[in-house]
């Protein structure tokens, strides 16, 4: 089996599935592979249709399916400096170098090389519940392909009873992670000779001010915020990641813009943030159109990924406990898509092959006992799901 895992791994790898690129290629790889195994499967599309959605069904129709969940997109290398080829997998002893080996083809790779044996199990007429496969486009970029995927799942009335997001968490469970919105911020000015500063609007000094609000928000959070000591950052942040305006250094700045994030905690409203930034940019606008009319301040949401809180009593925390996850778990600052699938009424938990620590970074790995671990505890959860009783029942 992990043979299989090793050359599947490596295929997935060798797609640059970059979030600015198409990943249908390696899509139409994932369907062939799991046509061989005759898995009902549906496709959903972006509105270019230059990329899509998978969803495969394993088993009994119309029973609630636990569903193994992946996204397919990858964060860009640029800029950074690799040893080897990014995607190209390459190994070291006993760790296996490529972009999205960890975060998260690593998991992919384990489901896919196991769907052969859950199609055994559903000839058999063993499995009591259907296994679901889900791989997602964008999640690097805002959680936006997997939208898709959920709605096509609730039109089509496919219940399911429960989500395994298989993001990096060295097999341990999460149970429960922050939620995060970006937001830009575009301020537009008056350009004036820089001799002559008091007749422009100087787009960049506004911008600072409300980066500086913002900042001071911050601070509030973090010196008498709510608290989840849970958390390794236990409270809600906010900081602002790029700033660009301005053209040169005698001319009064036209245009600026900034865009800023908030990380909030299960149970926090993230909206109160941008309401305070929205009524000091009021405040700002007013003195800003004192001098030029034109002058204004917008505010544009980006991403919007809700925060996670695993669902108590859940099946999918049922079969977590029965393998013998600790159902207490841990909670994380990074987002994922389980919060849309709980949103949507079908508990996750966040469970996977892998470092988060390794995600993103240039010369990212999995080691190859973090792989052999998903595939034996993918394996238990198949017999799981093939036992009649408390777990079997549908």
């Amino acid at each position: 089996m992990l043979s299989t895992v090793l050359e599947h791994l490596a295929r997935l790898v060798a797609f640059d599935t970059t979030s600015r690129l198409s990943n249908l290629a390696l899509i139409d790889w994932a369907e062939r592979q799991l046509q061989a195994t005759g898995a009902r499967m549906r496709l959903t599309f972006n509105e270019e249709r230059t990329k899509a959605n998978l969803f495969a069904l394993i088993g009994p129709e119309g029973v609630p399916a636990i569903v193994l969940s992946g996204h397919t997109d990858v964060v860009p290398v640029d800029g950074q400096v690799w040893q080897s080829p990014p995607f190209e997998m390459v190994q070291r002893e006993e760790r296996l170098y490529g972009r999205g080996t960890a975060d998260m083809k690593g998991f992919i790779a384990c489901v896919l090389a196991l769907a052969p044996h859950f199609a055994r199990l559903a000839e058999s007429g063993c499995l009591a519940r259907p296994i679901g496969i889900a791989l997602s486009y964008d999640e690097e970029v805002g959680c936006l392909g997997v939208r898709g995927l959920i709605d096509d799942l609730k039109r089509q009335g496919i219940p399911v009873a429960g989500c395994i997001i298989g993001e990096p968490t060295e097999m341990q469970p999460v149970i429960a992670h922050k939620g995060i919105a970006h937001y830009r911020c575009r301020i537009t000015g008056r350009a004036a000779h820089s001799s002559l500063t008091p007749q422009g609007v100087n787009a960049i000094e506004y911008a600072a001010r409300l980066i500086v609000h913002i900042r001071q928000l911050a601070e509030a959070e973090a010196a008498s915020g709510a608290r989840h000591a849970l958390y390794d950052v236990p409270f809600t942040t906010l900081q602002t990641g790029t700033v660009n305006g301005g053209t040169a250094p005698n001319i009064v700045p036209k245009d600026c813009e900034f865009v800023f994030e908030c990380r909030w905690l299960p149970g926090s409203d993230p909206d109160r943030f941008l309401a305070s930034a929205s009524a000091y940019a009021a405040e700002l606008e007013r003195e800003m159109q004192a001098v030029a009319p034109e002058a204004g301040i917008r505010f544009d949401p980006l991403v919007h990924c809700p925060a996670f809180e695993a669902e108590e009593g859940s099946a999918v925390l049922k079969y977590l406990e029965a393998l013998g996850g600790a159902t207490s778990g841990q909670a994380v600052a990074y987002a994922t898509e389980a919060g849309l699938f709980q949103e949507a009424g079908m508990p996750a938990v966040v469970l996977g092959p892998g470092s988060i620590r390794q995600a993103h970074r240039p010369d990212e790995y999995i080691e190859i006992a973090q792989l052999e671990a998903c595939v034996d505890w993918l394996g238990r959860l198949a017999e799981k799901l093939c036992q009649q009783g408390e777990f079997g029942k549908v």
